[in-house]
C-alpha cells in the first residue's frame, strides 16, 4: 500500500489551509477591479482583497461598492469602512453641514459673544453670523462756563448701555443734537467739540496679546523638544559605538539543525550569518534617511509584489507621488515589469529614501506595504 506523497505548495502561486491526504493545493485569489491586496498568498493562507479607498464590500453581492456621501445639511455617525458603509444623520438643532462628503460630523454652531448681535440663524446646511455691536458714544460732563459774548457751553451726555443703534436725539434747552450710532467701531464721538475723544478697545484685542503668548510658549517648547531628541539620538549613537563587542566567540560545536523538508543547516554558520543579517534589515527598515537602495534583497522583492498585486492605478500613484509626470509613468508602462522599472529608476535618485516611500505609500493608502516592511516576517519562497 503506497503512502501519500506531499509536496510544498507554491509562495504566491497556491496555498493549503487543511490538513488532508487528499486535497491539493489551490490557486491563490487575484485581487481585481476596485480591489486591493491587504496579505499576500502565502503557503498556508490565500490572498486577502479589501476594497480600495472610498468603496466599501457589499456581503451581499461580494462587490466593492462606492461610499455613500453625506449631503449638506446631514453628518457623519460612522465612517465607510470594509464591510460598512457611511452612515449618516440629519443635523440636530444646533449643529450644521455645509459640504457634502462622507469624512465630516454635523458641526456645533456658533454662539455669538456678549458684545456681538446675531446676523443670521444658524441652520442645518450654514453656520451663524455674527456682527459686533456699534461702540456706545461717552464724552465728559465739564462745569459749565461762559465765553466772552456770555453764551453758556451745552452740557456733555453719556448715554447709558442699550441705547438704540438707530440715529436718536439729545435735547438741551432750544438746542437739539443729532447722534448718529453708525460710526464705525473702535472710534469715538464729541458734543460740541469740547471734550476728548474716548477709544474703546473690543474683547478680541484684549485676546491678542494672550494668543501671541501662548503661541510663543508652543514654538519655544517644540523646539526645545527637537533639540532634546536630538542629543538624546546622539548620546545613543556614540554609547552604541563604545558597547559594541570586538568579536564573538563562535559555538565549539557545529550542531546541525534540521527542519520538516529534509534540509540540515549548520548552526555555526547560521550563528555567525545572523547577527550580520539582522542588522543590515534593521538599518534597511528604519526611516532615518536611509536609502532605498540598503533595503535588502527580499524587502524590495516583497515591496514589488505588493504592488504587482494590486490595479495598475496603485504603482501610477505611488509614482505621482514619488515626482513622477505623466509622460514619464507612460513610459513604464512599456516595461515587461513596470513596478520593477519604477523603483529602479527611484533607486537611482539621492531623493530615493525609506522615509520618502513611507509617506508616499501612506497618501495612496498603502499603509499594508509599511506594516510588511517593519515586520519580521517576509513572503519569501521556501528552500
Amino acid at each position: 500500500m503506497n503512502q501519500t506523497v506531499c509536496e510544498p505548495c507554491l509562495d504566491s502561486v497556491t496555498y493549503s489551509d487543511a490538513v488532508s491526504a487528499t486535497e491539493p493545493c489551490k490557486p491563490c485569489k487575484e485581487c481585481v477591479g476596485l480591489e486591493g491586496m491587504l496579505a499576500p498568498c502565502v503557503e498556508s493562507d490565500n490572498t486577502v482583497c479589501k476594497c480600495i479607498y472610498g468603496y466599501y464590500r457589499d456581503e451581499r453581492s461580494d462587490t466593492c461598492r462606492k461610499c455613500r456621501i453625506c449631503e449638506v445639511g446631514y453628518g457623519l455617525v460612522y465612517p465607510c469602512g470594509e464591510n460598512q458603509n457611511t452612515w449618516c444623520e440629519k443635523c440636530p438643532l444646533g449643529t450644521y453641514s455645509d459640504e457634502a462628503n462622507h469624512v465630516d460630523p454635523c458641526f456645533p454652531c456658533t454662539v455669538c459673544e456678549e458684545d456681538e448681535i446675531t446676523v443670521k440663524e444658524c441652520t442645518a446646511t450654514s453656520d451663524a453670523r455674527c456682527r459686533a455691536i456699534n461702540p456706545r458714544f461717552t464724552t465728559a460732563a465739564p462745569t459749565p462756563e461762559s465765553n466772552t459774548t456770555g453764551a453758556t457751553t451745552a452740557p456733555q451726555h453719556d448715554f447709558p448701555p442699550g441705547s438704540p443703534e438707530g440715529p436718536f436725539q439729545v435735547t438741551d434747552g432750544p438746542d437739539t443734537i443729532d447722534v448718529s450710532g453708525s460710526t464705525v467701531a473702535g472710534t469715538a464721538t464729541t458734543v460740541m467739540g469740547s471734550s476728548q475723544p474716548v477709544v474703546r478697545s473690543g474683547t478680541a484685542d484684549n485676546l491678542i496679546p494672550v494668543y501671541c503668548s501662548i503661541l510663543a510658549a508652543v514654538v519655544v517648547g517644540l523646539v526645545a523638544y527637537i533639540a532634546f531628541k536630538r542629543w538624546n539620538s546622539c548620546k545613543q549613537n556614540k554609547q552604541g559605538a563604545n558597547n559594541r563587542p570586538v568579536n564573538q566567540t563562535p559555538s565549539p560545536e557545529g550542531e546541525k539543525l534540521h527542519s520538516d523538508s529534509g534540509i540540515s543547516v549548520d548552526s555555526q554558520s547560521l550563528h555567525d550569518q545572523q547577527p550580520q543579517t539582522q542588522t543590515a534589515s534593521m538599518q534597511g527598515l528604519k526611516g532615518d534617511g536611509n536609502l532605498y537602495t540598503n533595503l535588502p534583497v527580499n524587502k524590495r522583492e516583497e515591496v514589488e509584489k505588493l504592488l504587482n498585486g494590486s490595479t495598475e492605478e496603485t504603482w501610477r500613484h505611488l509614482a505621482g507621488e514619488l515626482g513622477y509626470k505623466e509622460d514619464h509613468i507612460d513610459s513604464f508602462t512599456q516595461e515587461e515589469y513596470p513596478v520593477r522599472a519604477l523603483l529602479s529608476d527611484w533607486s537611482s535618485k539621492d531623493s530615493a529614501t525609506m522615509d520618502a516611500l513611507y509617506t508616499a505609500l501612506r497618501k495612496i493608502q498603502r499603509g499594508d506595504i509599511v506594516e510588511s516592511l517593519y515586520s519580521e516576517s517576509t513572503a519569501s519562497s521556501p528552500v
